[in-house]
């Protein structure tokens, strides 16, 4: 079994930062695609940052300039560095990560950490 554990939320003043980080474990042959996604209350689910194996990232513009997501193959790991952050960014984030094991490929999701910024 893949397991995705998240950690990093919290509360934060506006202008804050925070790093969201994600781990894979389990019987892992491959990682592919790595994201995070956000969803504030009342709203959809919305894809945040996303990262290649090749490392080509992609951001929603309302963060780029403001977050930057890395990964780090040897650890199984996809990070979220977060700065300037505003009231509107609060949401529960959740990693995605596409991923091969011994019975095939499939994507998986963490189970979310809540990102609050709020004075």
């Amino acid at each position: 079994q893949v397991q995705l554990v998240e950690s990093g939320g919290g509360l934060v003043l506006p202008g804050g930062s925070l790093t969201l980080s994600c781990a894979a474990s389990g019987n892992i042959f491959n990682l592919y695609s790595m994201g995070w996604y956000r969803q504030a209350p009342g709203k959809q689910r919305e894809l945040v940052a996303s990262i290649t194996t090749g490392g080509n990232t992609k951001y929603v513009d309302s963060v780029k300039g403001r977050f930057t997501i890395s990964r780090d193959n040897t650890k199984n790991m996809v990070s979220l560095q977060m700065n300037s952050l505003k009231p509107e960014d609060t949401a529960v984030y959740y990693c995605n990560v596409d991923l091969a094991t011994g019975y095939g490929h499939s994507s998986y999701w963490g189970q979310g950490t809540q990102v609050t910024v709020s004075s």
